[in-house]
């Protein structure tokens, strides 16, 4: 696991080489173990840095900008966990290796392969190659875009960076506030596509590589896309279960490659509990584990569900318990860390966790993405609820039910008032009519009545549209004949790249803690997307397929308990001690900076969520990201 960057001068101007030592500086986080800069000569013109978390060959053999035949040169962020049987193929090519490092088979398999080599991986990656006889190369990120990659071009240069704060400072970039990311972030908790929150920055998609040559020519390409669910007959469903198992018990297999000690995220929900499941089995010892809590905040703490899966499992388990000071004490200096704003406030417990588990392990396992692929969010369900609901006679629901939903208060600490915040949530898309709109408007965390924090509404549409858009895009035009399947790939392309894994990568390596997501290997995420939805949501049971995969292996209590997300209380914070420290940053002058916003209604959101009358936690959190990052950018 590193940090990468690099510049590639199309104007014949040559590259400053502190730039490159100051990338080293500012990514130091990722890599602690090492660092190096490379700088094309005698031309000047193409300079590639890395800093380097070493995982696999921690010698010095592994050190990156690594060269070979003195001209190809490569740089990359993560791992390889098929390396060994590549190795194996490229030997009885006649390759000769003199590392145990993935970074020398990548290095090998981009000049045999080029960019097809992309499709041989099995891993996380984010990598730039280069060619000093040709002057061309490429960047390229993973499949799923489990790792970062932040570029900006012009007619001058390219540069790139694993992180966007730090290619902020790798060279002058135009840090005009692209608007468009800012509603998103709004709208949606994140920034999605190649949008960044600079209008002069973008992020590689995941999937795709970036050629270029010294002429300053670029092409983006996608080599990969998740492949469209069979209408063939389906696989028999206890032939499923097992290839499901199968599929995820080799991840995890794949995985545990690694030079340095390893462990696991177990929050004691379903997903992470197959992965620690898994992992003691593959190791024969037992594993570390570790899980965060909440003091006074049982609603969200999850650590009696993770105790009982460690007890079972004989692992060496670790817990932190977080109290109300060690979060908001926390939580500036982890805004200060995102070179963008981030709007999912789970971020502070990831990196709170990933801060105690570093000192026991360099390598962590998470269950992230199981949701995405097998159907564990409530808004999978959102789709048969609404149709169930609108049987219920009109005068009924306007007339009765209706009102008294609106009538009652929303707290996620309650049982009863999520529950009326969820069912709020289901009747904004009472009137779409496509399942990709309707999961599009549950997907928002700015209500219809929080729009009018923006001053022209207008914005709002066109982002839902491009939204919309690029569902079609990513869906290859049209929806598949199994609703819920097109709604799980456009999330798995979408939202989860976006939210989820930049959210982890963020705060994991703020801490230089390597997370591997094995529920994400490419194997599993084909064969589930193969499979019908009813194996994955049938009759109101979230993830069927994997309850019934692990049952007998998993204890009973941890696949009957309800699903609960990896939250922090933030909404309860907000209402009470961190209000002081939100107006501090949610100011008038700086919201209204923006040119988009009306802080007088943005006040008037936050009275209905501390009077309870609405519940907007999300966004009250994206609003003081997006402010705690313009005030210090």
């Amino acid at each position: 696991m590193c940090g990468i960057a690099g510049i590639i001068r199309f104007d014949k101007q040559p590259i400053e080489s502190d730039r490159l030592r100051d990338a080293c500086l500012n990514l130091r986080h990722r890599g602690p173990d090492d660092s190096g800069t490379w700088l094309h000569e005698p031309t000047q013109l193409v300079g590639l840095a890395a800093v380097r978390l070493a995982i696999l060959d921690p010698s010095p053999a592994g050190h990156q900008p690594m060269l070979r035949q003195n001209r190809f040169v490569l740089v990359h962020n993560g791992e390889i966990y098929n390396y060994r049987e590549l190795r194996r193929e490229l030997v009885a090519l006649g390759e000769i290796f003199t590392t145990d490092s993935d970074t020398e088979v990548i290095l090998a398999a981009c000049i045999r392969w080029g960019t097809e080599a992309m499709r041989r991986f099995a891993g996380m990656w984010a990598l730039a190659f280069y060619d000093t006889q040709t002057c061309r190369g490429f960047l390229a990120r993973d499949r799923l875009g489990v790792k970062p990659l932040f570029y900006t071009a012009n007619a001058k240069r390219l540069a790139f960076a694993s992180e966007l704060g730090p290619l902020t400072k790798l060279v002058d970039l135009d840090c005009v506030i692209n608007t468009s990311a800012v509603v998103q972030h709004l709208q949606f908790g994140f920034i999605a596509g190649d949008h960044t929150i600079y209008a002069g920055a973008k992020r590689l998609e995941p999937g795709h590589v970036l050629s270029f040559d010294q002429n300053g020519s670029l092409k983006s390409e996608r080599y990969y896309s998740l492949p469209v669910m069979a209408t063939a007959k389906p696989i028999d469903y206890a032939d499923a279960c097992r290839e499901v198992r199968r599929a995820i018990e080799q991840a995890v297999i794949a995985c545990r490659v690694s030079h340095v000690p390893i462990g696991a995220f177990l929050s004691g929900g379903l997903d992470s509990s197959i992965v620690v499941y898994h992992l003691a089995a593959a190791i024969g010892r037992p594993i570390q584990t570790f899980s965060v809590g909440y003091d006074g905040h049982g609603a969200y703490d999850e650590t009696p569900y993770a105790r009982l899966v460690a007890r079972h499992f004989g692992t060496d388990h670790h817990e932190f318990i977080l109290s109300e000071r060690d979060v908001l004490k926390a939580i500036p200096s982890i805004l200060d860390h995102l070179g963008e704003p981030v709007g999912d406030s789970s971020i502070i417990p990831t990196a709170l966790l990933a801060e105690g588990v570093r000192p026991h392990v360099t390598v962590a396992l998470s269950g992230d993405g199981g949701d995405e692929l097998f159907g564990g969010y409530w808004r999978y369900l959102g789709h048969g609820t609404l149709q169930s609901y609108t049987q219920i006679p009109p005068f009924i629901r306007h007339g009765a039910v209706e009102p008294i939903l609106h009538s009652l208060s929303t707290a996620r600490s309650s049982p009863m008032r999520n529950c009326v915040r969820q069912f709020r949530k289901l009747l904004r898309a009472a009137g779409q009519t496509s399942a990709i709109a309707r999961h599009v408007t549950w997907s928002k965390i700015l209500s219809p009545d929080a729009k009018s924090i923006f001053s022209d509404l207008a914005v709002c549409g066109e982002t839902e549209e491009w939204t919309l858009q690029r569902a079609r895009a990513l869906l290859n035009g049209a929806e598949t004949h199994d609703e819920l399947n097109s709604i799980l790939a456009f999330d798995l392309q979408h939202q989860l790249p976006a939210d989820m894994l930049q959210k982890v990568d963020l705060a994991s390596m703020m801490h230089s803690l390597e997370v591997r997501v094995p529920l994400l290997e490419h194997a599993v995420v084909e064969l589930a997307t193969s499979l019908p939805s009813s194996y994955k949501i049938d009759r109101g049971v979230r993830k069927r397929i994997l309850l019934d995969a692990y049952r007998g292996l998993l204890p009973d209590e941890i696949l009957g308990r309800p699903k609960k997300g990896f939250e922090v209380p933030i909404g309860e914070y907000l209402r009470g001690p961190l209000k002081s420290y939100f107006f501090d940053i949610v100011d008038r002058s700086t919201v209204e900076s923006f040119g988009l916003l009306n802080f007088d209604r943005v006040f008037e959101v936050y009275e209905q969520h501390r009077s309870r009358r609405e519940d907007h936690a999300d966004l009250l959190f994206a609003l003081l990201s997006l402010c705690h990052w313009s005030k210090r950018k």
